[in-house]
């Protein structure tokens, strides 16, 4: 059975729809990311898994318990870094952890998750006087000192720098790998595209695709982009022509050559080359990336 189970989730505020028809499940052992501009509804979707909010329609299981009338159950199985948290100035990184372990009957050793998350060092500092990044941590030790079988981690690394965002998937995967179940919820493309078992896109409220991140790409028109400058032109009839080509554009000013396909499409514009005898200078091949079938998969939601 799944750990977290969605199934036709509504909800709305005031008469907006923030959440319409939502459903998915997540296995358990993998980091199961939810993607989505903002305001898509993504932290409501997870806030009705947390138990935080009550759907008007549709059921939410965690481990088969309802989050919203088997509370104090699901609490013991699902810790939660919220979108936005914060915590009394005055209160120390130990204080913190202290408190937060007296919540559950058996919560982890305080201490050991403080040196894992790198805190060991930072026990007696103020929460006031954290880094953005020492802040994260903490959030992220305090959603893991009950010994969870899931985490939910919304909006993990916004307004963290390169380094301490990289830093922090690092921490996302280590936790996976000891056992948790992650649901991860973003709208950093690279994140979901580096960390994230499988993906489910929000947009306007609904679900618009649930894949692998490759799975995304591959539905993409024209996973792999071919671009050069041909020494001389091509006939545009063959260019048109190459296998799995999606498109095919040819620049006014220099005659550079975008060319959107699949890898077979790559080795023809090659064959293509040599065939004609011409030189490709500034020849790139690159894969699609996550952000370029999301941004596919939202416009074709935007045109239905």
């Amino acid at each position: 059975m799944p750990i977290i189970e969605v199934d036709g989730v509504r909800k709305a505020y005031a008469g907006r729809v923030a959440v319409d028809g939502v459903g998915f499940s997540v296995e358990e052992g993998e980091i199961f990311g939810i993607l989505g501009p903002n305001g898509a509804g993504k932290t409501t979707t997870v806030e009705c898994v947390e138990g935080l909010r009550i759907p008007d329609a549709g059921t939410v299981r965690v481990a088969g318990l309802d989050p919203a009338t088997d509370r104090d159950r699901v609490t013991l199985l699902l810790g939660a870094q919220l979108q936005e948290s914060e915590l009394q100035p005055k209160l120390t990184v130990g204080e913190a952890l202290r408190l937060y372990s007296a919540f559950y009957p058996h919560p982890a050793d305080w201490r050991s998750l403080a040196e894992r998350l790198g805190l060991d060092s930072h026990l007696d500092r103020r929460f006031a006087k954290l880094s953005g990044g020492q802040k994260q941590r903490l959030f992220i030790a305090l959603a893991l000192i009950g010994n969870p079988r899931v985490v939910v981690l919304d909006e993990l690394t916004t307004g963290l720098d390169p380094r301490a965002r990289r830093d922090t998937w690092q921490l996302i995967e280590e936790i996976r790998d000891s056992g948790v179940t992650v649901l991860l919820v973003t709208h950093f493309m690279e994140e979901a595209q580096r960390l994230c078992d499988r993906v489910a896109v929000i947009d306007k409220g609904r679900l618009v695709a649930l894949d692998t991140p490759a799975g995304l790409i591959d539905r993409t028109a024209g996973s792999t982009v071919i671009s050069f400058t041909p020494s001389e032109p091509l006939p545009a009839a063959e260019l048109a022509g190459l296998p799995g080509a999606a498109s095919v554009s040819v620049a006014e000013s220099d005659g550079r050559v975008l060319v959107h396909g699949t890898d077979d499409t790559a080795n023809a514009v090659i064959s293509l080359l040599a065939r004609h005898r011409v030189t490709a200078r500034h020849l790139r091949v690159l894969e699609t990336s996550l952000d370029d079938a999301f941004l596919d998969l939202t416009e074709q939601d935007a045109r239905t």
